[in-house]
């Protein structure tokens, strides 16, 4: 069957061709594109397998296959194309995640032999802004440094914990997680307001491009919620990327957050584009 696919492996000779494709749109595309840019397409060091779907012998779309089963610029055909390679393997991904269109595509053809998942979020706004934020940054939330591991990871691990349903720590009792949350302080990319020891807000820019970043594990301590923690926290980190990190911030949010949809819109956030998670 795959010797007569349009969707072939790529490697490193098809960089420009998929930068072309990621850069084209690199708010949308920014969690595959941070993974091109700084490790190339081959599979070795990418850490999962890129597919390129070719129509009339030029490649028009792009699947990353790894944890996550990511979709770029694929219209129906070529959905269905990656869905077509991705059931001739086996399910390897914990989630399929990116545009509605095509995440919808790659569901109703995956769904008869990798159902049923644990979640399905069907519509997640992609929020993204070029500007300063219209409101005051909070001047106590600063980068996070290794020096502060112990007191950030609890807060990350509740973070992940809420949104996604299931611990971080599940399996490999949080090996990798612990390793990915020292890689982003190091790197830094976390930032946080700690007071007295514990964490009043957080945030860290999980995916780097030249030309967008994009913000994850938003969270505000529990117990001071309501206060506009969320707010003036975020402005803090977005006015950081946007001097130090990338010239656009991005996120994607469930649309039945409303709270955390207001809190971004205040922060000067707007809605671009809607992604869809199928999670297992």
């Amino acid at each position: 069957m795959l010797r007569t696919s349009p969707v072939r492996l790529l490697d490193d000779r098809h960089r420009e061709a998929v930068l072309e494709i990621l850069d084209a749109d690199p708010v949308s595309n920014v969690f595959v594109g941070s993974r091109v840019h700084a490790a190339g397409v081959d599979s070795g060091r990418l850490g999962a397998e890129l597919w390129g779907y070719h129509r009339g012998g030029h490649l028009t779309s792009l699947c990353y296959s790894g944890a996550n089963l990511v979709p770029v610029a694929a219209d129906r055909e070529a959905a269905r194309s990656f869905a077509d390679r991705a059931r001739s393997q086996g399910r390897r991904c914990s989630s399929i995640v990116g545009p509605v269109p095509a995440v919808t595509e790659m569901w109703n053809a995956l769904r008869p032999f990798w159902g049923p998942p644990r979640a399905i979020r069907a519509a997640q706004p992609v929020m993204s802004t070029v500007s300063p934020p219209p409101v005051e940054p909070d001047p106590a939330v600063r980068r996070v440094t290794m020096n502060d591991f112990d007191v950030l990871y609890p807060a990350c691990v509740a973070m992940f914990t809420e949104e996604v349903g299931v611990s971080p720590q599940a399996g490999d009792g949080g090996v990798l997680y612990r390793a990915r949350v020292a890689e982003l302080i190091r790197s830094r990319r976390a930032f946080a307001r700690i007071e007295d020891g514990r964490v009043v807000f957080k945030a860290e820019i999980g995916a780097v491009t030249p030309y967008a970043c994009q913000v994850q594990g938003v969270w505000v301590n529990p117990e001071l919620r309501g206060r506009r923690y969320a707010v003036h926290g975020m402005a803090a980190v977005v006015t950081e990327a946007l001097r130090s990190i990338a010239p656009a911030v991005t996120l994607y949010v469930n649309d039945f957050n409303t709270p955390a949809r207001a809190t971004y819109r205040r922060v000067g956030f707007q809605d671009v584009d809607t992604f869809m998670s199928v999670m297992f």
